[in-house]
């Protein structure tokens, strides 16, 4: 037999599940202090990652 589909129009909860805010760049920094020192610069920085989508971003001091 077929297997049956489901032709429901997805609900608005089901559709925005998942970075919806990270997509539209309103992410969630948080610091992440495993790496704070970055050879190549030579210099301390901060690192910051997304609790969401797990983008990251470095700030130099």
């Amino acid at each position: 037999m077929a297997d049956i589909l489901p032709f429901r129009k997805p609900s608005p909860a089901s559709r925005n599940k998942g970075g919806t805010l990270c997509r539209h760049g309103h992410h969630k920094w948080v610091v992440d202090k495993e790496k704070q020192f970055d050879v190549r610069q030579g210099k301390l920085v901060t690192r910051y990652r997304c609790s969401r989508c797990g983008k990251e971003r470095v700030k130099a001091h």
